[in-house]
């Protein structure tokens, strides 16, 4: 999909190139917080060869990337240690 956007010049102080990307990254962390895209997605929406890649640039931009809730997260460390006790 090609979206096209104008915004006026004197928004940013960036080359037209680099106004481009922050746009997209700013779209992805967004749609990866309010849960619209994957870690899939935002790995081919900015051409990442890696979910590595992606992990980090989300942690670079403050998002947390794990992909499960806290629920499942406890219900993992009961697992763990009831695994430890055996």
């Amino acid at each position: 999909m090609s979206v096209q956007v104008e915004i006026p010049d004197s928004v940013f102080s960036l080359p037209p190139g680099e106004v481009s990307r922050q746009v997209l990254e700013t779209v992805a962390v967004e749609g990866f917080k309010s849960g619209q895209l994957s870690t899939y997605q935002v790995r081919k929406m900015l051409g990442f060869e890696s979910r590595f890649q992606v992990h980090k640039f989300l942690a670079d931009h403050g998002v947390p990337w794990v992909d499960y809730s806290v629920e499942e997260a406890k219900r993992e460390i009961e697992l763990l240690e009831g695994l430890r006790r055996k």
